[in-house]
């Protein structure tokens, strides 16, 4: 089987053999001995960075006397979980970092992000994802066709799973970097707005004038989960990293709390995005084709379209 990057299943698969082996009061090398498999083998497993057959981990259970519970448990995280239908449907074509990511993704109940120069994947409207990853020189087009249908159906994840928590901190030189024509940005920029005000969806405008901060060192995501420990995911040109260790996970932890003291509160965050998108794009959508604007809103004040509760926009067809 092939190395790959650890999943929230495979790393919880090795924490549980990794808990078992300590209870038979087994090492890694007697392990190995007894199963008739190489150290590397049992070591990666551990690390979550090999796939692990049903057979195998049959042949584990034996060696290390696993009770019926803690089987049916691990054969449960052996199994394929839950998988939505447009990601089987792409899995195979998109790279092997993204398939972890989205894996991750799926399996996450918050969503802790920081964006420094572009919007966050989840947030990008299709026009702006495409805009920007034609910018890219890394990306055959055939990848970014799949990249882009994936994106999109994990974007429409985030708009109607309400049980995803995410908080979004962006530095305003995000919302600023134009990103295809002024028509994408402008549509980008309304959309965000509309995203902004469901209850699922925090998004924290780190502004300019905050001068250095904590986020310096670039975006990072920061995932949680109900059943396993949080990671930290960073994204780089041509590999990307988890990070789990708890001194790692405390580190990042340090960072979204001091962005939360210079970030912008929600509300003056739609307003800054608001006056961007009306002084920069006030072009991108008119009055008619929004509709419905309220009086005495900072946001619609601007010439720009709010979400009512149910989540739709007034008059937006």
């Amino acid at each position: 089987m092939e190395k790959r990057e650890p999943t929230i299943r495979s790393r919880e698969l090795g924490d549980g053999m990794r808990a078992a082996m300590d209870r038979a009061r087994l090492n890694g090398v007697r392990t190995a001995q007894r199963l008739g498999w190489s150290k590397s083998k049992l070591s990666r497993m551990l690390l979550g960075t090999r796939g692990v057959s049903p057979g195998d981990l049959a042949a584990f259970f034996e060696v290390c006397a696993v009770t019926e519970d803690e089987r049916d448990r691990m054969f449960k995280l052996c199994a394929e979980m839950r998988v939505p239908g447009w990601f089987r449907v792409h899995e195979a074509r998109l790279p092997a970092r993204l398939r972890t990511v989205i894996d991750h993704e799926l399996q996450a109940s918050t969503i802790t992000e920081f964006s420094l120069n572009a919007l966050p994947a989840l947030l990008r409207t299709d026009d702006y994802a495409r805009a920007l990853i034609a910018a890219k020189v890394t990306v055959e087009p055939e990848e970014a066709e799949e990249r882009l249908v994936a994106r999109s159906a994990r974007r429409q994840r985030l708009k109607t799973d309400s049980s995803l928590n995410t908080v979004f901190y962006l530095h305003e030189f995000a919302l600023r970097l134009p990103v295809g024509d002024g028509e994408v940005m402008s549509d980008q920029l309304h959309d965000l707005l509309r995203m902004s005000v469901r209850d699922h969806i925090t998004v924290r405008v780190v502004p300019a004038a905050a001068g250095a901060h904590a986020g310096l060192g670039g975006g990072f995501r920061l995932l949680e989960f109900l059943d396993f420990k949080p990671v930290v995911h960073l994204a780089h040109e041509l590999s990307w990293q988890f990070l789990d260790r708890p001194g790692e996970v405390t580190a990042y932890r340090a960072v979204v709390d001091a962005l939360d003291r210079v970030a912008l509160e929600p509300d003056e965050s739609r307003v800054l995005i608001a006056d961007i998108a009306v002084a920069a794009y006030g072009g991108g959508l008119s009055l008619a084709e929004v509709g419905g604007l309220e009086q005495g809103n900072p946001l619609t004040d601007r010439g720009l379209p709010v979400e009512e509760p149910g989540g739709e926009v007034p008059g937006a067809g």
